[in-house]
């Protein structure tokens, strides 16, 4: 494996820079991690049975289940991932999520997270009906393209947009769908008919709850919702 120093991203260099379906997804230190586990933790009750799509290192469902005394589960792609997830005593499955996870029973667990994954994934609406599927209720942290920085770039220098949540250029970037939270809502309520019992954006790196014109100022955005079938 190398290392790009200058941009923080690791990739497998036998790998060609494309996100091919069995290809390891981009690492990259993310400075809000804290600050959105704190808040997927401060949601989720006690003892719940919690399912992580996307879970990196595992070190979100370490948390939940030693302050939470939470049963969890991660899904993950990147063999380096499923190794640190398991060295931290959580259990884990190695899937690609653009192929769906028939191995976990409808229904399985209470909740079904997915942070800074899902516009990573090839098909994000078929992501989102396995997580209604799995869970009853679902956590998902996503960048937001409608943020004013990102409008400006693409408007005023006609360009692919680059920012501190972006921080990819258009020819490297893992972000397959970019969304914005009209773009989000349209399709979780009028396409899958979620119900979205609360919405979080990310504003200057603090949770703003009711912040006005917030597909304009937020960076990222936590969406807590409830499936259809619950």
């Amino acid at each position: 494996m190398n290392s790009a120093a200058d941009t923080g991203i690791e990739y497998d260099a036998a790998q060609p820079h494309d996100l091919k379906p069995n290809m390891r997804r981009y690492c990259m230190p993310n400075p809000e991690l804290t600050l959105t586990d704190g808040i997927i933790i401060s949601h989720i009750e006690p003892s719940s049975r919690v399912i992580d799509l996307g879970c990196g290192d595992g070190r979100l469902l370490a948390k939940l289940r030693d302050l939470s005394d939470c049963s969890v589960m991660g899904i993950e792609l990147e063999e380096k991932g499923v190794l640190e997830t398991i060295s931290n005593g959580v259990p884990v499955i190695q899937a690609n999520l653009d192929h769906g996870i028939p191995e976990i029973p409808s229904g399985s667990f209470d909740w079904a997270v997915m942070s800074q994954t899902l516009q990573q994934v090839r098909h994000p609406k078929y992501a989102l009906q396995e997580m209604i599927r799995i869970a009853r209720r679902m956590i998902v942290v996503v960048p937001n393209f409608g943020y004013w920085k990102v409008r400006l770039q693409v408007v005023w220098q006609g360009r692919a947009p680059v920012t501190e949540k972006l921080p990819y250029s258009w020819y490297n970037t893992p972000n397959l769908h970019l969304m914005s939270i009209s773009d989000f809502r349209y399709l979780t309520v009028g396409q899958l008919n979620c119900r979205i019992v609360k919405e979080i954006p990310i504003i200057n790196g603090s949770a703003v709850e009711r912040a006005w014109a917030s597909n304009l100022r937020a960076e990222s955005v936590v969406y807590i919702l409830e499936s259809p079938l619950a």
